[in-house]
């Protein structure tokens, strides 16, 4: 427990996205996914983070598939064991988001007598365990199985919704007997989704019934729910609920020790009956009106009511002690940190006022699989937490490090603290509609914020990084070569003095490989000394380093993708003032990171390799390409983002950084002519000797990591790279007019 002066801080909790949903007869297991059901070593990782208590999983579906008969024990007691060894409290969870083993469901009247017999015997075999939080989110889980039919049994109707959440709401009651039968000093972590409504005025109906009922499951287990609730009606008339069921909760109440809110980004809507200004898959309706459901916080001039207003609307219903349970949002590194950040202080603001508010939990530790689309669909579509698992082993990442801040001196230090997140930039307003005759006065970087300096301004890379700074909030600045010359000491230490910088993105050098066979000393003082100043001038003065190389320090003999550990042969003068880079950087600083990537492309150069073949083949003249030389094509915007990832991590040494996907230069350009829509056929291939090409290229030069797998398929790369140049809907018009003519 950190204490701040005589005020005592929140405590710092963790939580494993551990959701075992179902969807028809599959059933989606974030623990198997993750890895996290065979590496009991997370616990000790976990343990490094400084949090005092994790929600853990002793799941239902999991532990006694086919009932307690056969209940297989081993998982949660290594599991727990190692815990208590550790000293971290686990908050057990029975039922995350599932519906029960086959043999039952949220529909069924028996599931919540089967739980309860499952909870009492979690308690009977560990009964030191205090905390409990038998069915997590028992609204949220009722709308998605109920009312919009996503998961299991995939109900539509008021009817289900009102039985599924009930049957949950009873299932915890009456595991919570069993288990205080057990230990009678258990505490229940009841969580639900923090979350409120805003609408139109034709709709402002509906949004007073949602924000009504998203109290539901508290009222209940606290035995608020009779004649005089507002939802009353609702639940006896729509519904089909009977007095009997009601009188249930009132007869039994079962308040939380501790409220536990969980808030997410997307957690508070706005409902606008004007369909057309939003896309088909945001709308639905009520059977009155037809309306689309929309992210407040990107359609709301004044944002998001926020952690604070919402948490001290729940205080002042309960004034039961609070927690919240889940703090994640699945976006670039620096947004994470600002999110948890944000509900971090929102959390600490509302103790100050008094409240007994006892702790912030950051979710998916482990991140988390597929919640793009509800968990209902299996696309590896992965979101990195505190550890990324696209490592061999989990990677700590810049969030782990302010959790372990937060925990022991309550605040987070890194620079990228000091901008505002997306949700409260103008750039979050998505719909034209959204200011309707209001201005915003746009986003500036605050007057403390320490920038980040990118070289090369006038390059393809430079410009690249600049273009997504910009998107996600990153104070920079882009410098030319007169505002700092790479390859001057003092023109390096003078431009970091003024700027304050606390990282240096090189994206300068020489870059043409076959004029370096004549200009091999201009390329030296570019890519090699200029590398080398800069590494020298860093680590003087304590900012981080990102610098890059090259494919082309391999000399092609090997006819697997090339690993960071593989020795370095380059044949050409710009493969030996790169490999020559990296060697003097790492010796400098080595806390630098050094990018090895290779062939890039991406949507604001005119003249790389993709956007020429394109260009020739739309004009119909044919496309000479190597056919005998392999490499790993990289798509720029992947590159940025992967680097700044990295960068924020604190991540160093030499990294590969190229999308998955080794081949030769023709069969690249047939693949972007064929998805663009254009004729392949008129990509020919030839040898990389036939070319007239000075400098030597290795063979084969494709490159994979050891280290981690951050970058998407080169298929999907091409798709967005052709969605974003808009080549293959050129093509379409082109087609058009030439039928029409």
């Amino acid at each position: 427990m950190f204490r701040d002066n005589d005020f005592v801080l929140p405590d710092v909790w963790g939580g494993i996205e551990c959701t075992v949903n179902r969807v028809g007869d599959r059933y989606f297991d974030q623990i198997q996914r993750s890895g996290h059901a065979d590496r009991a070593a997370d616990l000790e990782r976990f343990a490094g983070l400084r949090i005092r208590a994790i929600r853990y999983p002793v799941l239902w579906e999991r532990t006694a598939p086919e009932g307690l008969s056969t209940a297989n024990w081993s998982w949660p007691d290594e599991r727990l064991s190692l815990l208590q060894a550790l000293g971290i409290n686990p908050i057990v969870g029975l039922v995350h988001h599932g519906s029960g083993p086959r043999y039952t469901s949220l529909l069924d009247p028996s599931f919540p007598l089967l739980l309860g017999e499952y909870a009492g015997a979690v308690a009977q075999r560990y009964p030191w365990i205090t905390h409990y939080t038998p069915v997590n989110e028992p609204l949220t889980t009722a709308r998605f199985s109920g009312l919009y039919g996503h998961w299991y049994p995939h109900g539509h109707d008021p009817r289900s919704f009102a039985r599924a959440l009930l049957h949950q709401c009873r299932a915890v009651v009456l595991a919570m007997d069993r288990i205080r039968e057990v230990n009678p000093d258990a505490k229940l972590v009841q969580t639900d989704d923090l979350g409120k409504v805003f609408s139109t005025r034709l709709l402002a109906y509906q949004a007073k019934f949602e924000n009504q009922r998203r109290w539901l499951t508290f009222d209940l287990l606290c035995g608020r729910v009779g004649p005089d609730h507002a939802l009353w009606d609702y639940l006896r008339r729509v519904a089909g609920v009977s007095e009997e069921e009601l009188r249930f909760f009132a007869d039994h109440p079962c308040p939380p020790d501790i409220i536990g809110l969980n808030y997410y980004l997307t957690s508070e809507r706005l409902l606008d009956e004007r369909l057309t200004l939003y896309p088909p898959s945001t709308h639905g309706g009520n059977g009155r009106h037809a309306y689309a459901d929309v992210e407040a916080v990107r359609l709301r001039p004044e944002g998001l009511a926020g952690p604070h207003a919402l948490l001290s609307e729940v205080w002042e219903r309960y004034r039961l002690p609070l927690a919240i349970t889940e703090v994640h949002n699945g976006c670039t590194r620096e947004e994470q940190m600002r999110w948890l950040h944000e509900v971090w202080d929102a959390a600490v603001q509302l103790k100050r006022e008094g409240a007994d508010l006892r702790a912030v939990t950051i979710w998916a530790l482990l991140g988390a699989y597929d919640w793009n689309s509800l968990a209902t669909r299996d696309e590896g579509h992965y979101e990195p937490g505190a550890f990324d698992l696209r490592s061999s082993e989990p990677r700590p990442t810049a969030l782990a490090t302010l959790i372990q801040e937060l925990a022991t001196e309550g605040r987070g230090s890194h620079p990228v603290l000091d901008m505002p997140g997306w949700w409260r930039r103008s750039k979050r307003l998505v719909y034209a509609h959204a200011l309707e005759g209001r201005t915003l006065r746009p986003s500036r970087p605050p007057p403390a914020a320490r920038p980040l300096l990118i070289t090369g301004a006038t390059g393809t890379l430079g410009r690249a990084f600049g273009a997504r700074c910009e998107l996600r909030g990153l104070a920079y600045r882009l410098l030319t070569r007169a505002e700092m010359d790479i390859a001057d000491p003092y023109s390096v230490d003078t431009a970091l003095a003024l700027h304050g910088a606390w990282a240096v993105v090189n994206a300068a050098g020489y870059v043409r490989v076959d004029d370096a066979e004549r200009d091999a000393e201009r390329c030296l003082r570019e890519n090699t000394h200029g590398a080398a100043v800069l590494a020298e001038l860093c680590r003087a003065r304590g900012v981080a380093l990102v610098t890059f190389s090259s494919d082309l320090v391999f000399g092609g003999h090997k006819v697997e993708p090339y690993r960071e550990s593989d020795p370095v042969a380059p044949l050409n003068a710009y493969g030996r003032s790169k490999a020559e880079a990296e060697r003097r950087v790492l010796i400098l600083n080595s806390e630098s990171l050094v990018v090895r990537t290779s062939a890039f492309f991406g949507p604001w150069d005119e003249y790389n390799f993709v956007t020429q073949v394109l260009r020739s083949i739309a004009e119909h003249r044919p496309f000479a390409a190597a056919d005998d030389t392999v490499v790993s094509p990289t798509y720029l915007p992947d590159l940025v983002d992967a680097c700044l990832d990295l960068l924020i991590d604190g991540e160093h040494g030499i990294w590969h950084l190229a999308n998955p996907g080794a081949v030769t230069w023709a069969d690249f350009a047939r693949r972007a002519a064929e998805l663009a829509g254009l004729d392949p056929d008129l990509i020919e291939g030839k040898p990389m000797t036939s070319l007239g090409l000075p400098a030597p290229r290795p063979r084969y030069s494709a490159l994979t990591s050891e280290r981690a797998s951050l970058m998407p398929p080169l298929e999907h790369a091409l798709l967005r790279y052709i969605g974003e140049t808009g080549y293959g809907q050129r093509q379409m018009v082109s087609v058009g007019e030439r039928q029409e003519a």
